[in-house]
């Protein structure tokens, strides 16, 4: 199959992307925390700070629905130059914030720019992950390789960027971090914009919006799993486990909170950067092209689903805080990361393996789709579970929705247990 109007240097064109990509994630990484950290410490209960997010998730969701679309009318260089534009926006608007708001209206405005900040953050995937598939050669691994490592590094500089955005609210205070990262996304956006080369897609004008299902099974089903993994995942980290770490390291004071950011910032940058690490190895790990990829990436869902349950039974046992208990919960969520890890980038190739070139970009929508879907899940109940039920109900319901994950990937088996990259 050929690329249509591919540029004459497609690895340049591929860094170029993938550039792009990086400062966009940075920024993404370090706005949650600085979000996430600031609102707990002004007194924010789990289920508020939740509903801080809800609204990124959710436009999401809608933004994945139509993206594909957008793609194919304006071009992937487009959109990719409007998910970044938006980001800038978002920074500067929340800067804006006022302290003295009450808290309706201090949440009703930051789920407001959040929304912005979730458009555009689709925008900016969508677009690199569809350049991938349409740069990379065809059929000699190249795909999976490029694809493991733009996901992968991808996680390492937003990880880093989780540890910049809590040692920024430290160092620098919420407006002055805001402002200074929304300068430098916006010269590294002026960089991108002067260098990407030509030669992705040009716009079809006559490209219709055709349904928010893809026609191929495999791409539906594919899309449920991930759905589930990644709710797996949020529900404990954007709200449950953070909060449960604040309140074990800040003793109240302005130093106590202080240190309490950078060693929170510290851990989830730790657990994005491994996670990241791990994404871009999986090839490695797994193979290049495999003869039994369906059976490979059901199986490394089932691997997942017992891990929270441990964790879970583990807190429920401790009853409270304590020493052993920390320590146990972060080499289980480090465990956790490493399997998430395989799960996530065999589910990046997957998408792009089984998607047709010819709607590429609307496949690829409609699974990040599901991937906004499974997060919007996971954030919705990581502020309720852990409110209702703390740390245990927290990680006892990461462990029902990896397992209806793992149900959701035994489905592949119907279209087949072997598939090579085409």
């Amino acid at each position: 199959m050929t690329h249509a109007a591919a540029p004459a240097n497609p690895l340049r064109a591929y860094m170029a992307v993938t550039a792009a990509y990086w400062a966009f994630m940075l920024s993404d990484g370090a706005l949650r925390m600085l979000v996430l950290l600031q609102f707990n410490a002004l007194g924010f209960t789990p289920i508020q700070l939740a509903w801080l997010f809800l609204l990124y998730e959710l436009a999401g969701i809608v933004t994945n629905l139509y993206a594909g679309w957008l793609a194919a009318r304006f071009g992937l260089a487009a959109t990719l130059y409007a998910g970044v534009t938006l980001q800038i926006g978002a920074l500067i608007a929340l800067a804006q914030l006022n302290p003295t708001w009450s808290v309706v209206v201090s949440v009703a405005f930051v789920m407001a720019v959040q929304g912005v900040s979730g458009v555009a953050k689709d925008l900016a995937k969508m677009s690199s992950k569809s350049a991938v598939k349409l740069l990379a050669p065809d059929g000699d691994g190249t795909l999976f390789r490029w694809v493991a490592a733009l996901t992968g590094s991808k996680n390492v500089v937003k990880g880093l960027g989780f540890f910049i955005g809590a040692v920024l609210l430290g160092v620098w205070g919420f407006r002055a971090a805001l402002w200074g990262m929304a300068a430098i996304l916006g010269a590294i956006l002026t960089a991108v914009v002067l260098f990407l080369p030509a030669g992705l897609p040009a716009k079809d004008k006559a490209a219709r919006f055709t349904g928010w299902m893809s026609p191929d099974a495999r791409v539906n089903r594919l899309s449920l799993a991930r759905m589930f993994l990644f709710a797996a995942r949020d529900v404990w980290f954007v709200v449950g486990v953070p909060v449960y770490f604040q309140a074990v390291l800040s003793d109240g004071t302005p130093e106590g909170r202080r240190w309490a950011f950078f060693v929170i910032g510290g851990f989830l940058a730790l657990w994005i950067i491994l996670y990241g690490a791990v994404q871009a190895a999986t090839p490695r790990i797994l193979g290049t092209t495999w003869p039994f990829v369906v059976e490979k990436a059901i199986r490394w869902a089932g691997y997942l689903v017992p891990i929270p349950f441990a964790l879970a039974g583990a807190a429920w046992v401790a009853g409270s805080p304590a020493d052993w208990l920390t320590a146990g919960l972060i080499a289980g969520l480090l465990l956790f990361g490493f399997v998430f890890a395989v799960n996530s980038s065999v589910h990046s190739y997957l998408i792009l393996a089984f998607g047709d070139t010819r709607r590429i970009s609307r496949d690829v929508g409609f699974y990040y789709m599901s991937n906004a879907a499974g997060r919007l899940i996971g954030t919705l109940l990581s502020g309720v579970s852990y409110q209702i039920g703390g740390l245990p109900l927290c990680l006892a319901t990461a462990g029902v929705l990896a397992a209806l994950s793992w149900l959701a990937a035994t489905r592949l088996r119907g279209d087949g247990g072997h598939f090579f990259e085409r």
